[in-house]
Formats: structure tokens, sequence, C-alpha cells
């Protein structure tokens, strides 16, 4: 008995191994430069929206509030994946111990789930601001704006537990390699050396769920919206619209990846790593691009900003 737990204790898995995106090392160093611009560019824009935020009073309504927080989770979600890939790219052995993928799963979901709640608020937002003006600063006032915020870190957090406390329990003494370049559960929990078939049922319960009714209500509330719109003069529509397409294609984009992943079996499929740059990489880069081409706003603070900084250095 004492040899069989001994036995349990010295297989089990300590460290992973990440296949990456890809073998060949002519195709690793041209996913090294892509990512390793898509991060800077990442961190730079959503930098650069938080500060023009704090910076132009003008902005310091509950939509940029919501904004700003959008991306500080965009610059945190991709660095829970991106500077590990990045490093990857020149090991052989794309280890990651088993604690350190515990880590990023969980930051991970925190992240994806806090910035879905966060869509969802927006919509709120948006939905408030354009069908009830009246009472837009009455019902998103700083007191709710604060509150929300809270919720849905609340949630995010929340839900992550629960997800990283499920697979924590399994047991994993088999195989050890990731067919992706990060630690996600789906991934991970095909790994335990036991029947995962509840575990995989209550992510899909859990984390396909939370994606599939939150798209579900941003749906439904931007068709509310477009339907309002139809009253309005065509000024306010067009930059209410303007907006709304901006949300639409951040919702569409995000969602539709966690909708893809979260919501079936954890079965490998040819798009997962696709899907999955995409999620990681692509999308917090193209919240930033949406947000300030799409929006007056911001492309008029982000030229306040420029502007006095272009008579700074003159003077």
């Amino acid at each position: 008995m004492e040899e069989a737990v001994l036995l349990n204790q010295s297989s089990l898995v300590t460290y992973f191994r990440l296949r990456g995106l890809s073998v060949n090392q002519k195709v690793q160093m041209a996913v090294f430069s892509i990512f390793l611009v898509f991060y800077v560019l990442t961190l730079i824009g959503n930098i650069l929206i938080v500060i023009t935020i704090i910076y132009d009073r003008q902005l310091h309504t509950p939509m940029y509030f919501f904004l700003s927080n959008l991306s500080f989770i965009d610059i945190c979600h991709s660095t829970v994946t991106v500077p590990k890939m990045l490093k990857d790219t020149w090991s052989e052995e794309k280890l990651i111990s088993f604690d350190a993928c515990v880590t990023q799963m969980f930051f991970l979901h925190l992240f994806a789930c806090t910035e879905i709640f966060l869509l969802t608020v927006m919509a709120y937002d948006r939905y408030v601001a354009i069908c009830k003006p009246l009472q837009y600063m009455t019902v998103m006032n700083w007191k709710v704006c604060v509150l929300l915020a809270v919720a849905l870190w609340a949630g995010g957090t929340i839900h992550s537990i629960s997800l990283t406390s499920l697979t924590i329990k399994l047991p994993y003494c088999g195989p050890d390699e990731i067919d992706n370049f990060f630690c996600d559960v789906p991934q991970v929990i095909k790994l335990a050396c036991t029947d995962t078939h509840i575990i995989e049922i209550l992510i899909v319960s859990n984390s396909g769920l939370i994606s599939v009714v939150c798209f579900v209500v941003l749906v439904v509330s931007y068709a509310v919206i477009l339907v309002s719109l139809r009253q309005q003069i065509s000024e306010g529509r067009r930059k209410a619209l303007s907006t709304c397409a901006a949300h639409l294609t951040v919702v569409t984009l995000f969602l539709g990846h966690c909708i893809f992943i979260y919501s079936r079996p954890s079965t490998s499929l040819p798009e997962d790593k696709v899907v999955s740059v995409f999620f990681t990489a692509v999308t917090p880069l193209l919240n930033p691009i949406i947000y300030t081409l799409r929006n007056e706003d911001m492309k008029n603070a982000l030229n306040k900003i420029m502007g006095r900084k272009e008579r700074k250095e003159k003077k």
C-alpha cells in the first residue's frame, strides 16, 4: 500500500509541455516578430487610452470610466499569455510548472470573465444613454458606476476561483503536453488521469453559459438601441451608431471565442489555436484601434494632448 502511494506521488506531473503554434523554426521566428509587435502596440494603445481618459476632464463620464477599465483588462489579459509565449519561442522545451500553469489559468479566466461582464455593463450604459437620455446621469451616477465595477470584478474573481479549483483537484500522472501556447482549462483537464466528463459539463455550464447568456443580452440590448435610434435626429443618430458599432465589433470578436471554446466538450479542433491567437493577442490590440478611430471624443482628446506636447516642446 505504501509503495503504491509513493509510486502515485512520484508520478504526479510537476511540469507541462506547451506545444506552441508550430515546431518549424522559421514559422516560430515569424510568430515571435508578429506577436512582439502586437503586444507592444497593445500596451501603447491601451495605456494611451487610460492616460487620455484620466487627463481629459471631458472624458470623465461613465462610458469612458468603463472604457478605461476595458483597456486595463486588455493590458492584463494580453500580459498573462503573450510574454510567456515570446520567451518560449527561443526554447526547445516549452515547459511551464504546474503552479505557473494554474496561475496562468486563474488570471486568464479572471480577466476574460471580467471583460465579458464589463462589455455587458457597457451595453447597459449605452442603452440608458440613448433610450433614456434625460435619466442618464441619475441612473448612471458615479456611485452606481463604482458599484458595477466592483461587482463585475468580484464576479470575474468568483468565476475564476471556481474554474481553477475544479482543475487543481484532478490528478495528473500521465501525458504532460498541452496542445496550445498557454494553459487553459479545456486543454489541461484532458491530461488528467481520471474521467473528466462531469468537470467538462460544469465548465460548459459555467463559462459557456456565461458567454452565451451575456452575448444574447448584448444583442438584445443593441437591437433595442437600434430601434430607438430610428426616432432620433440624424447627427445624434450617427454618433450613437458609431459608438454601438464599435461596441458590437468588440463583443463579437471577444465573445465569439468564448462561445467557440467553452460551449462544447474539451475536444481539440484545428481552429482552436487560431481562435486563441485572436483571443489573447489580436482582440486586445483591436480594442484601442476600434474605440479611438471610431470615436470623435477620443480623437479630439488625443489631439489636445499631442497639441499641448508639441507646444511645450517648441517653448
